[in-house]
């Protein structure tokens, strides 16, 4: 668990810290300190009812109660935070909104939980205040699963295929790429498949979703993969056996078509001599004597 510093500047200190002492003297003093927090918001609602029934004016009254019980010990002094590892602290503190000395019932945890999952890495949060003066957040962060290129641009996914982030990408080079409008949120699937042939796994360079329905995968040596519709995992295993046990993706091959469930296709590489168009016969031309 991490705790968040809330110093405050340094040209402060000395009003604060005598504040801080005062109150710290005084619950020394208090046998039970929620016990007398609860006394203290039962007067401060008693205190509320009466300023509305004389005034009608709630803002006022609440404002008052805050500094009422801000003045009784009920301010922030600490924020507690579990589960955070992308998220910044200035990020938690901003959206909490809350410094040391603020009120702490003036803290609502439902607008804290709602802007906190606001921030790219957060994927849940949930906050609670502990009395007298700490404010406990909790956060499950989103973990990064692939790069999306999509339209030219690309951005950085979590398993549910929300992008976290398309800023500094060089940190998750070694992510798998995956191409094309749908990838994002089929690519979960794909890379769990791809983990039961790691020997394979790391050979890939990018994997293209194909018209909405299937994949392409793109190797290191430059041969296609061509993945079926529907049973990838059976698929995959096949590859996996025939580069085992025959080299197949060792050989000059340009393409391995996998879609068709009974047999395998395999385009071999083009012949560069082969392909060479042929030589133009030479005219040959006699020089006439003048």
């Amino acid at each position: 668990m991490r705790r968040i510093s809330l110093d405050v500047p340094r040209h402060k200190m000395t009003r604060a810290a005598s504040i801080l002492l005062l109150r710290r003297r005084i619950q020394r003093l208090l046998p039970v300190t929620l016990r007398w927090g609860s006394m203290a918001v039962a007067g401060g609602c008693t205190i509320v009812l009466v300023m509305v029934l004389r005034t009608g004016d709630m803002p006022t009254v609440q404002t008052a109660l805050l500094r009422a019980t801000a003045a009784l010990g009920f301010t922030v002094d600490n924020v507690l935070v579990e589960g955070r590892e992308m998220t910044s602290p200035e990020a938690v503190l901003a959206a909490v909104n809350a410094g040391r000395g603020t009120p702490i019932f003036g803290v609502s945890p439902a607008k804290a939980k709602q802007q906190l999952e606001a921030l790219p890495w957060v994927r849940s949060a949930s906050v609670e205040r502990r009395l007298p003066g700490t404010l406990y957040v909790q956060l499950v962060e989103r973990h990064p699963l692939a790069l999306w290129q999509r339209r030219g641009k690309i951005a950085l996914i979590d398993s549910d295929g929300v992008v976290v982030t398309t800023e500094r990408l060089d940190r998750y080079a070694n992510l798998l790429l995956v191409v094309g409008d749908g990838a994002q949120t089929n690519a979960r699937a794909l890379i769990s498949v791809l983990a039961t042939q790691p020997d394979l796994q790391h050979r890939i360079t990018a994997a293209v979703w194909v018209g909405e329905r299937r994949w392409n995968l793109k190797l290191d040596n430059g041969i296609d993969v061509e993945l079926p519709e529907g049973d990838i995992s059976g698929a995959w295993a096949q590859l996996g056996d025939l580069d085992r046990n025959h080299g197949l993706l060792a050989r000059d091959i340009q393409q391995v078509d996998l879609r068709l469930n009974d047999r395998l296709v395999v385009r071999v590489a083009p012949d560069p001599a082969k392909d060479q168009p042929a030589a133009k016969p030479r005219l040959k031309t006699s020089a006439k004597n003048t």
